[in-house]
């Protein structure tokens, strides 16, 4: 027998009420569609007002993202070793701070680590939940990010990653590609990640001038690194001559040589091109491919979705792709064979040279 027309509207009012009822959290002020993400709530609020100096997009959010991809990209599967996204370069870090490739990140790490005990009194948070999410709460304190998922329920590092997992600037496309293959990560998500050098800058490049953006614009996230990256170099910032560094095109920004090779590999080139001026694609992108990286060596079904914790960040502000004074698109050197470098206007006025963070 066929229900009454407003039977069925009442079923599907409770079934719709089912899906979205949500549980109010201890503090009073938040709720949550799982209560075991209640107290991250707390915890976002602390490490944005400890660690990021009241939400800002600066030296400690760059580091902290560095410290996401270092962490999880600790894993390989042809190797059978590593633990991914698991903590273990706070866990372990007097062995895994020492490899070449994380020079200089154990600052970031004894900092958060110092954090991590700060916040046990809230909730037992381990070490490779922390990593991730305050990268994705660094993140979006920057204007035209996207609000990263985060996934709750790592457990704790049993062991430190072996060294050799972590790309460095002078490696090849080919073993950089390779490296991110081995974890299931493709050449177009390769260049979604790198994303993260909008809002990046170089320490230990050059020694001699830390703090060194990788575009003109670091404290938004948008598509400037790949149009900047794309043009011709001409100056090192510093010293010049540094493992790993390639030309630049500013003065006061550097250009690791990874960055510099990948935009022009026959394999990325047009993904990378395809970047400039399209911030919601980049934005986009750049999230998935997040999500995956971040649950590295770890399976989604045994952890709890805690997404909505994650600030939601400011909208895009800039004036979009340009190139900066005194370059226009006779300055490019063109990689992708199959579409023309898009046509952008310049900025007014004397050449360019960017500010350190």
């Amino acid at each position: 027998m066929l229900l009454p027309l407003v039977s069925v509207v009442a079923l599907a009012g409770i079934s719709e009420a089912s899906l979205t009822r949500r549980v109010a959290c201890p503090d009073g002020i938040n709720t949550a569609s799982n209560a075991v993400c209640c107290p991250l709530f707390s915890v976002r609020d602390f490490i944005q007002e400890h660690l990021f100096d009241g939400g800002e997009c600066g030296e400690e959010v760059h580091e902290s993202l560095r410290l996401t991809f270092h962490d999880a990209i600790g894993f390989s599967q042809s190797k059978g070793s590593g633990g991914g996204a698991d903590g273990s370069m706070i866990t372990f870090s007097e062995i895994e701070t020492a490899y070449h490739a994380n020079q200089g990140i154990d600052e970031i790490a004894d900092r958060q680590k110092t954090v991590i005990a700060q916040v046990q009194n809230i909730t037992a948070i381990t070490a490779g939940d922390f990593i991730q999410f305050a990268g994705a709460v660094g993140v979006s304190n920057c204007p035209g990010a996207p609000q990263l998922q985060f996934l709750y329920g790592r457990p704790a590092a049993k062991a430190a990653a072996i060294d050799g997992l972590v790309p460095e600037p002078l490696d090849t496309v080919d073993k950089i590609l390779a490296r991110f293959a081995d974890v299931g990560i493709s050449s177009d998500e390769v260049v979604a990640l790198l994303a993260s050098h909008s809002i990046a800058a170089a320490d230990h490049v050059d020694p001699s001038i830390p703090g060194t953006p990788f575009d003109s614009t670091p404290g938004v996230f948008d598509t400037q690194f790949f149009v900047e990256t794309q043009l011709r170099g001409t100056l090192f910032p510093g010293t010049g001559g540094n493992a790993g560094e390639a030309e630049s095109p500013l003065a006061g920004e550097i250009r690791i040589l990874s960055d510099q090779t990948l935009a022009r590999d026959s394999r990325t080139a047009c993904t990378w091109q395809g970047m400039v001026g399209q911030q919601q694609k980049m934005a986009d992108a750049f999230k998935a491919a997040m999500s995956k990286l971040a649950i590295l060596g770890h399976s989604a079904n045994s952890m709890t979705d805690c997404s909505e914790v994650i600030p939601t960040p400011k909208p895009y502000n800039g004036k979009g792709a340009h190139f900066p004074a005194g370059l226009s698109n006779k300055d490019i050197e063109q990689a992708c064979a199959s579409t023309p470098f898009p046509t952008l206007p310049t900025d007014p006025g004397p050449v360019t040279s960017v500010a350190p963070v």
